[in-house]
């Protein structure tokens, strides 16, 4: 029997077609309810299987996408759509800034409320919970047909996706998108909001319709991405925290957020600065005592620096990105000013780090 997975959370955003008895049914006939205008055909029903299948949680979304994206921010200019896939939403052709906001204090944000509370004991514990939001996307668009069966979303964070892509990329039946048939870079989205900012792992799986059009196809699909994904949760490893956008920053009186990105990640680079400069001054600071109070030193940083800049297409040698947070070669620096550890901190550092360098 596995393992239950309670540190995994699925999400559906668009699982559902229904509409607030209010909005009655946004002036569209209801066979229009039926068709992926209004929801992901089959992805609320697969999820619910695979969220059984790893004896983890779901949090689903309540009302159609019609009456307001929940895979959308809240500022975002379609969180309520007036036209979808060529076709005019009568109720919400005219709508105002005080319906939309409306709509979003009643069916909007008690979604994300739900998440960020189901969430909110991983913070506190400091446990790291991984997300997996599934969709569905139509097999034909815009009269071409599209060749993918599933297709993995990220955004800058592919602990999860890469080898997600890899695994499916095993099973020669299936054409798997990467970053197709959408993009997963969208600016405070579902996924964005819970888990790139938070700086949990998450992916976001998308399924063609016609395989997940109906139970036996749910069924089938469930059973087939049961052990990949778990493969690919393996290949990942223990999950860690990891942010690969700016932090967050301070929020307005209506929740909204007072800098953009980009002023964001200048104040962390000179957070980032000052840290180095304080280290630079305190000589008198041993990287074992760093390390074995937290868990990091200068040489972590440097490497960490290195890493990043890997990102970006540049190549540091390890000693030539760790001389940027000692301000000169590490060796000159070890000359300098280390001294010989005592046998208790030898001995604290020699347990719990035994492959740091």
């Amino acid at each position: 029997m596995n393992t239950p997975r309670p540190d995994l959370l699925f999400l559906c955003d668009h699982a559902s077609n229904a509409v607030p008895p209010e909005l009655e049914t946004l002036g569209l006939p209801e066979s229009a309810f039926h068709t992926h205008i209004a929801y992901d055909i089959g992805a609320g029903a697969l999820t619910e299987a695979l969220a059984a299948r790893f004896s983890a949680p779901s949090i689903l979304g309540q009302w159609s996408r019609l009456v307001v994206d929940l895979n959308r921010g809240s500022d975002d200019p379609t969180v309520v759509m007036r036209l979808s896939d060529g076709r005019i939403i009568p109720r919400n052709r005219d709508i105002d800034r005080g319906e939309i906001a409306d709509r979003i204090r009643r069916y909007h944000a008690p979604y994300h409320a739900e998440i960020t509370a189901h969430l909110e004991p991983f913070r506190a514990s400091g446990q790291i919970p991984v997300l997996v939001s599934i969709h569905s996307f139509t097999p034909v668009w815009r009269g071409a047909a599209r060749p993918w069966h599933f297709g993995i979303l990220w955004d800058r964070d592919d602990r999860l996706a890469r080898p997600l892509i890899n695994r499916l990329g095993r099973e020669t039946d299936f054409v798997t998108g990467d970053n197709e048939p959408y993009d997963g870079e969208l600016e405070n989205d579902c996924l964005y909001r819970h888990a790139t900012m938070n700086g949990f792992p998450h992916v976001l799986i998308e399924v063609r319709q016609d395989l997940i059009a109906d139970a036996a196809g749910v069924a089938m699909i469930a059973a087939r991405l049961e052990p990949v994904l778990r493969d690919a949760l393996a290949a990942m490893g223990p999950a860690q925290l990891g942010f690969t956008r700016a932090l967050p920053g301070p929020l307005n009186e209506k929740g909204e957020p007072v800098m953009d990105e980009k002023t964001r990640t200048e104040l962390e680079a000179a957070a980032f600065r000052r840290l180095v400069g304080h280290l630079r001054a305190r000589t008198d600071v041993q990287n074992i005592d760093l390390m074995n109070l937290a868990g990091f030193c200068r040489n972590c940083l440097g490497d960490w620096y290195r890493e990043a800049a890997a990102e970006k297409g540049i190549a540091l040698e390890k000693d030539d990105a760790r001389e940027i947070v000692y301000g000169m070669p590490p060796a000159e620096w070890k000359k300098r000013y280390q001294k010989e550890a005592s046998p208790d901190a030898a001995a604290q550092f020699a347990k719990s780090h035994k492959t740091h360098s």
